[in-house]
């Protein structure tokens, strides 16, 4: 039995009910592409938020993999929401744009998210953070990393912390998985352009604190993306934490298994001494 299956079947022993998800619109109107530039997708990008039955305080984001060109948004998404919530924290599934030519449009819409949620003051959250998977891995590390993209909103949309797991967390050839760069940058891009995108270059001083877990037989995104990542955050002295898992592959044997439960519970425990509850 998996961490995630024991805590939902722990609730319905005691007869806990979740409440039932809320999704939520990213955008009012129009979606915007780039600086001056709007669209109206036929499936406009939402946040899908799940509600603890007696929340603590805290919020995470949630970006599912895909490489880009999809989202995994049952285990890496809807399925890690009801997991937070069985611990208090809100757990919000976001159902991104995908790039197709516009490398903007996910990190705009990580952003709003975490724009929306601070404008949100019936959630009463003292904390919002990202967490993401593989490509939603680097989603979540950008959004962590990038400078804020410049919209009329005044809350702030950095996150006051992230949780990656087996992130692509470089685009520098020879390091990332070049589908997912390819995805989101397109064919044949430049140095520049990897660097300008790549969470391992971007970190700096205002980075918030960072927990990774990445197993290291992961033959898809090799665990030097976090070990390249964790290494600039040490250098640049963000709280940060690196939880190697010996097997699990990408994915984690399916989700499931000795490496998914110890990354769980590694991340609840780092994030509890990083940013308590305040219920």
């Amino acid at each position: 039995m998996t961490w995630t299956t024991a805590v939902l079947s722990f609730c319905c022993l005691l007869g806990a009910a979740m409440p039932a998800a809320e999704t939520v619109p990213l955008w009012k109107g129009p979606a915007p592409v780039s600086a001056g530039a709007d669209e109206t997708p036929a499936q406009p990008p939402a946040l899908i938020i799940h509600r603890p039955e007696r929340p603590d305080g805290r919020a995470i984001v949630i970006c599912p993999g895909g490489g880009y060109g999809g989202k995994v948004m049952g285990a890496e998404g809807n399925g890690i929401a009801t997991w937070l919530a069985a611990h208090g924290i809100t757990g919000c599934v976001l159902d991104y744009r995908l790039p197709a030519g516009r490398r903007e449009v996910p990190l705009r819409d990580a952003q709003q998210a975490i724009r929306l949620l601070r404008n949100r003051a019936d959630l009463k959250l003292s904390a919002v953070g990202i967490m993401g998977f593989s490509a939603g891995g680097h989603l979540a590390g950008t959004a962590a990393t990038h400078a804020p993209l410049a919209l009329p909103d005044t809350p702030t949309c950095r996150p006051d912390f992230a949780i990656l797991v087996y992130p692509v967390a470089t685009l520098r050839a020879g390091a990332t998985h070049e589908g997912t760069c390819s995805n989101l940058l397109g064919a044949g891009a430049s140095a520049a352009d990897r660097d300008a995108w790549s969470p391992d270059v971007l970190v700096g001083p205002t980075t918030p604190p960072m927990f990774l877990a990445h197993a290291v037989d992961d033959r898809l995104v090799p665990i030097s993306n976090s070990r390249l990542l964790y290494a600039a955050l040490q250098k640049h002295g963000v709280a940060s934490e690196l939880l190697e898992l010996p097997n699990g592959d990408h994915g984690l044997n399916g989700y499931q298994g000795p490496s998914w439960d110890a990354w769980q519970a590694g991340s609840l425990a780092w994030l509890n001494r990083i940013v308590p509850a305040k219920p």
